[in-house]
């Protein structure tokens, strides 16, 4: 027993040794960068220049700071996803030290207990995970501080670039530690923020097409990210309440020490920081005024549009009684974009067309907007010359610059650059505004063209030229400063305000949906009436099909880019007609809560209506509709040598040539999805069980039926055209008729017309010149629904050709 004991004591001043040896080998801060670059500041960080690494010197333990990953140097694919300047995960961290350990936690603010008692507070925290994002190893300490290499974070994929390659199937990659760096020219320290960069490359196999599309090397590629370590916004910022008719998005938590009886959920809205210097006068300059940089890579003259769409805010300011208050700015050459303390209109390039998008570093204890960065895609002004020129044919002698058509895209773009910062001011967007005159830039516009009486293209009226009324009751209830009077009493004031303007708000969840109901949420649309609208465009749109042609060209340009040009031009139609199917089972209704004034709640939309909305998109299937000229048909050839298709090509079913029937199919089947939408089909069923004034399925459904299988039959292309139609219609009938998706009820009446369908046509004969055509496709088509009826299962491959991409626009 006595020897166990010694070899105890033994041990235990072996250990007490090598503890203190360990200690005593840790040197001082100073001692160990006695070599190395210093660069002081919100977290100070040192640069061994042998190594490249960074090492932080970390002075702040157990303190909460903001945390923000983001992407400066993207991958240039819109379908991966990857831009320039995209901003990660915004996360409330602290370092905490663990023995020779450093560990960076992120804290969980959504779940909180915001009473006083710290017990309550704790049992909160302990209750819900938090997340060690990196550990670690001290190097070196101080009394006040210790030393840690920073550089494994930094060059780890924080930023999940490698889970985006695979979720978007363009291969297996992961980090190339060997190919990776500390990118120094933008690692920098300030009194308030930290910014860090790397380099860092991604190595993989079997690359898919969008990556073979923009990467010099598919199999190795390279971005940077960029890490900011921001000290958090001290405490006299006031969050503002989230209203759902406000117009803004919202910032929650939830609330484990609310009231028995009151709601858990927090929600503020989030906006940058803002006050009047005098808050007792009508008008005053701010405390500090919201600035915003723009891009200097922008080329003129869209730099010039960009700068003016972005100081339309300045007029909903001033609506809110600021002076000044919001200002736009050249981006300094020495400035760095992702730099927290910018907040940054960003000029973002990818191979295809792409969404623009306005993102924000947003406090999440609060709702305060810490950085406001805008991502505007570089090609959305092409497509909208694209489709004016498409629509006008402009090019009579074939090198006409056409400054009329140009100034309108430009329009788009001062419109879309107003659009997007709108949404770093934490504004969402506002789908009914366009019923309104256009009131809201956060709608999402489409070019109000027509023809004048000279048979030319009048682009004057095609986006709005100034901030709308929307916008600027919005700025007014986000922040207009309340600190004389009563903040709830004012807020109620201007949502009552905006019910007297007839001002709605409706956002993405109800208008983006293919089975929405709304009546006025539309995207890409315009005007009070959408069928009547729908009506406009078409005949529009069929008077531009005339004249389309050789005048659609420049000199020097192949015949065969007809085929890029005609798709917008022949879809030209698509979102105003899904505006109006909106109408059909629509339902109106608004973000009402109990205390209105009034309350309209979910009405059905009225028969008359939504008969008018279901003439309109009928109108849409018919031969004449559908069917391209023939003087388009004769001179669209297969692809000029050095040419290929893309996207935005026809994908057809006869190989190199040109098919009549590709783009007539994808549009009548557009169609046929919306109008047989299954919401659509459940909810007009419904609604028909309520009340028997209401406009029901079996009409529906019955007119459909009626105008596709039962009107005048064609001859030449008009027939296959209907007969095509004809094909889709019954295919989309037993496929709904079967779906999980589709309720019984209104499954029983789809197939009653499939039962009308499948019954042979009598007297058919497919051996007479004249009938053979019509006799062969109705004795097929009935063959094909009977097989269906009998088997569960359409009996033929066909499959409908994709939709030629739409937006954005």
């Amino acid at each position: 027993m006595q020897k166990i004991t010694v070899i105890k004591h033994m041990v235990s001043a072996l250990l007490l040794t090598m503890i203190t040896q360990a200690h005593a080998a840790i040197k001082s801060i100073d001692e160990y960068t006695e070599t190395f670059n210093r660069f002081p500041g919100f977290y100070s960080f040192y640069v061994d220049p042998a190594t490249a690494k960074i090492y932080l010197d970390i002075d702040k333990l157990d303190k909460p700071f903001l945390m923000q990953h983001s992407l400066p140097y993207g991958v240039g694919s819109n379908d991966i996803g990857l831009d320039r300047g995209q901003l990660g995960g915004t996360y409330v961290v602290q370092f905490e030290r663990t023995g020779d350990k450093v560990m960076l936690r992120a804290l969980n603010t959504y779940y909180r207990a915001t009473a006083a008692n710290p017990a309550e507070q704790q049992s909160v925290r302990e209750a819900f995970a938090s997340s060690v994002l990196q550990g670690f190893s001290v190097v070196a300490e101080d009394n006040d501080s210790v030393l840690v290499d920073y550089t494994p974070y930094l060059l780890s994929d924080v930023h999940g670039v490698s889970r985006s390659i695979e979720a978007t199937k363009q291969g297996s990659f992961s980090l190339d530690a060997s190919r990776s760096a500390v990118y120094l020219p933008r690692s920098k320290a300030f009194v308030k923020n930290t910014e860090l960069e790397a380099m860092l490359t991604f190595k993989g196999n079997n690359p898919g097409e969008y990556l073979k599309q923009v990467s010099a090397d598919p199999y190795a590629f390279t971005v940077h990210q960029h890490h900011s370590l921001i000290e958090l916004p001290d405490d006299k910022y006031t969050p503002r309440v989230f209203h759902p008719q406000s117009g803004y998005w919202s910032i929650e938590y939830k609330d484990y020490s609310a009231p028995l009886g009151e709601s858990m959920y927090v929600r503020y809205i989030p906006r940058h920081r803002l006050a009047k210097k005098d808050p007792s006068a009508a008008v005053s300059e701010a405390v500090e005024p919201i600035v915003y940089y723009l891009d200097p890579g922008v080329p003129e003259p869209v730099r010039t549009a960009l700068l003016d769409g972005a100081r339309w805010w300045d007029q909903a300011f001033a609506a809110a009684g600021y002076k000044n208050a919001f200002q736009v700015k050249m981006l300094p050459e020495t400035a760095d974009p992702m730099d927290v303390r910018y907040n940054v209109i960003q000029w973002v390039h990818r191979a295809t067309r792409g969404w623009s998008y306005g993102a924000s570093v947003i406090d999440p204890r609060t709702g305060e907007i810490i950085k406001g960065h805008v991502t505007l895609g570089s090609l959305r002004v092409r497509q909208d010359i694209l489709i004016a020129e498409s629509l006008a044919a402009p090019f009579k002698q074939g090198d006409e610059v056409n400054q009329t058509l140009h100034a309108m895209a430009l329009d788009r773009i001062r419109q879309l650059s107003a659009h997007e910062i709108g949404h770093t001011l934490g504004i969402a967007h506002n789908f009914s505004a366009s019923v309104a005159e256009r009131a809201s830039v956060m709608d999402y516009p489409h070019p109000l063209l027509s023809i004048d009486e000279a048979g030319k293209l009048d682009v004057s009226q095609g986006y709005a030229h100034d901030i709308g009324v929307w916008d600027k009751q919005v700025i007014k209830y986000g922040y207009g400063d309340f600190s004389q009077t009563d903040e709830k009493a004012a807020l109620a004031a201007v949502l009552k305000e905006n019910r007297a303007l007839g001002l709605e708000f409706i956002s993405d969840a109800d208008a983006r949906a293919a089975g929405g109901a709304h009546p006025t949420a539309h995207l890409w649309d315009n005007g009070q009436d959408p069928a009547a609208e729908l009506q406009r465009v078409l005949e529009l749109r069929q008077k531009a099909l005339a004249q389309f042609g050789i005048e659609n060209l420049r000199t020097g340009e192949a015949l065969s880019q007809l085929e890029e040009r005609l798709v917008p031009l022949y879809l030209f139609h698509r979102y105003q007609l899904e505006a109006a199917v909106k109408l059909i089972g629509g339902v109106d209704y608004d973000y009402e809560v109990r205390g209105d004034e009034t309350i309209k709640g979910a009405q059905v939309v009225n028969r008359e209506l939504q008969l008018s909305a279901l003439k309109a998109l009928l109108g849409t299937l018919t031969p004449s509709q559908l069917a391209l000229p023939e003087s388009i048909l004769a001179l669209i050839p297969p692809k000029a040598y050095g040419e290929y298709k893309t996207r935005e090509s026809v994908t057809g079913r006869t190989g190199l040539t040109f098919d009549a029937m590709a783009l007539p199919e994808v549009a009548a089947q557009q169609t046929l999805n919306l109008l047989l939408n299954p919401e659509r089909l459940n909810r007009l069923a419904q609604q028909k069980a309520r009340d028997a004034k209401n406009l029901g399925l079996d009409t529906v459904l019955l007119r459909t039926y009626q105008h596709i299988f039962d009107s005048e039959s064609q001859s030449g292309l008009a027939l296959a055209i209907q007969q095509r139609v004809q094909l889709l219609a019954a295919k989309q009938f037993a496929d709904l008729s079967i779906s999980d998706k589709v309720a019984p009820e209104a499954q029983a009446q789809l197939h009653r017309f499939l039962r009308q369908l499948a019954v042979m046509p009598e007297g058919a004969s497919l051996f007479e010149s004249n009938k053979a055509d019509k006799a062969a496709f109705r004795v097929y088509l009935a063959e094909q629904v009977r097989a269906f009826l009998n088997e569960g299962k359409w009996p033929s491959g066909f499959k409908a050709l994709p939709l030629p991409p739409g937006s954005p626009i």
